[in-house]
C-alpha cells in the first residue's frame, strides 16, 4: 500500500457533518498542522441565525476576510510550511454568499472575493463529507451549540444541495466524496482506518468512499 501522505488536506461539507472533528483526527494521524476556520470568532454569526437576512452580509464579509488572512499566511510560508489539514476550502466561501446574500450584497461581496481568492493555494486532496439533512439535524442537536439550534431545516437542505452542485463541478484538486450517513469515522476506529487507507491511495481525480455495512463488520 502507498503510505505517502498528502501535504495539504481539506475536509469539507455542510454544517453538522463532522468536518472539524475529522480534520482534528487526520491532523493527529499525519502529524500535521491544523487550520480551522474559527466560526466562534465571528461576532455576527449568532445574530445571523436569529435574523439571517439582516446579518448575512457582515457575517459573510467577516468570514471572507478571516479566511483570506489565513490563506495569505499559507501562501507566504508555502516553501517552508509543514503538512496541513484544514476544515474549510476557501473556494466554498462564495457558495455561502450566493445562498445567503441579496443580489446587491452578493455583487459587492463578489468583487472583494475575486481579489482575495487569488491568494488561496490549492489543496493536494479535498475530502467532501455528505449526510442526509435529517442526519445533519441530529448531529447539530447532539453537539449542542445554542445558536445553531435555531437553524431551519429548509436552510440546511438548501445548503446541502449547494454543496452537491459545487462539488459536482469541482476540479481544482483530487476529490474524495465520503457518505457518512451510516458511518462515524471520527469515533469508530475500524471505519476511520478504512477511510485513512482510502485517503492514502488517492492521487488524482474523483473517488467515493461508501462502504457496505458488511465491509465494516
Amino acid at each position: 500500500m502507498n503510505t505517502t501522505k498528502p501535504r495539504y488536506i481539506v475536509v469539507e461539507g455542510p454544517i453538522g457533518v463532522g468536518k472539524t472533528s475529522l480534520a482534528r483526527r487526520l491532523a493527529e494521524s499525519f502529524g500535521s498542522e491544523l487550520l480551522l476556520e474559527r466560526a466562534e470568532d465571528n461576532p455576527f454569526l449568532e445574530r445571523f441565525y436569529q435574523q439571517p437576512r439582516d446579518a448575512a452580509f457582515p457575517t459573510q464579509l467577516f468570514f471572507l476576510m478571516q479566511r483570506a488572512e489565513q490563506q495569505r499566511a499559507l501562501r507566504q510560508g508555502d516553501m517552508f510550511r509543514p503538512a496541513l489539514v484544514s476544515d474549510y476550502l476557501f473556494d466554498k466561501d462564495r457558495l455561502f454568499a450566493r445562498l445567503n446574500l441579496r443580489e446587491a450584497e452578493f455583487n459587492l461581496y463578489d468583487k472583494v472575493y475575486r481579489e482575495l481568492a487569488l491568494d488561496a493555494p490549492a489543496p493536494d486532496l479535498v475530502i467532501y463529507l455528505q449526510a442526509p439533512v435529517e442526519v445533519l439535524v441530529e448531529r447539530i442537536q447532539r453537539r449542542g451549540i445554542a445558536y445553531e439550534q435555531q437553524m431551519a431545516q429548509p436552510y440546511l437542505q438548501g445548503l446541502s444541495e449547494s454543496y452537491v452542485q459545487f462539488f459536482y463541478h469541482y476540479e481544482q484538486a483530487p476529490l474524495l466524496i465520503v457518505n457518512t450517513r451510516d458511518i462515524n469515522p471520527v469515533d469508530n476506529d475500524r471505519e476511520y482506518a478504512l477511510l485513512l487507507e482510502q485517503i492514502r491511495s488517492v492521487r488524482s481525480g474523483r473517488h467515493y468512499f461508501n462502504p457496505a455495512p458488511m465491509a465494516l463488520a
